[in-house]
């Protein structure tokens, strides 16, 4: 028996268009333990040289128990590409148009942190809709450390829904 594969047909999750996206979906994404190793990243992709972020000597001295994790560090947590939602949405996703962030607590080495995606509005425009993400990350206490939005842009209909192999 011979078979056709297509590879419009591979997707990682069933896709759906704006007209299918709710106010309240939740898109959980991935749980982290912020590493030696993740700081190291961020400094060097960053070039973010404070001491605050890489001295644990002088993190104590300024009343943090560790290193402490770079604001962006911890927002970075939130990048909705560590989840499903655009292999949901497929070929309509237009790409991100606006995020902002507030750090709420900090968030040191060591701390694992828990962040999830929250549909907060749709605006249907003429041939594109705006999908708003509240953005969270707690940490393992609960804790909620950081919160802000997402906005992506994505083009309106199913026709434009094709898996990511498509071109």
């Amino acid at each position: 028996m011979t078979e056709t594969y297509r590879t419009s047909d591979h997707n990682v999750c069933p896709l759906r268009s704006f007209e299918d996206l709710q106010v309240g979906e939740v898109f959980p994404l991935p749980s982290r333990t912020m590493t030696d190793g993740i700081f190291a990243a961020f400094q060097a992709a960053s070039g973010d040289n404070h001491p605050i972020h890489y001295d644990v000597e002088y993190c104590r001295r300024h009343g943090h128990d560790d290193l402490l994790a770079h604001g962006m560090q911890v927002f970075i947590q939130t990048a909705a590409g560590a989840g499903l939602f655009p292999h949901m949405i497929g070929g309509a996703l237009v790409g991100m148009i606006e995020a902002s962030f507030q750090i709420r607590k900090p968030v040191l080495r060591g701390d694992t942190l828990y962040s999830a995606l929250t549909i907060a509005d749709l605006q249907p425009q003429t041939t594109t809709g705006v999908v708003t993400m509240r953005a969270t990350v707690h940490n393992q206490n609960d804790v909620l450390v950081m919160e802000g939005q997402h906005k992506y842009l994505l083009r309106l209909g199913s026709a434009h829904l094709r898996g990511p192999l498509d071109g």
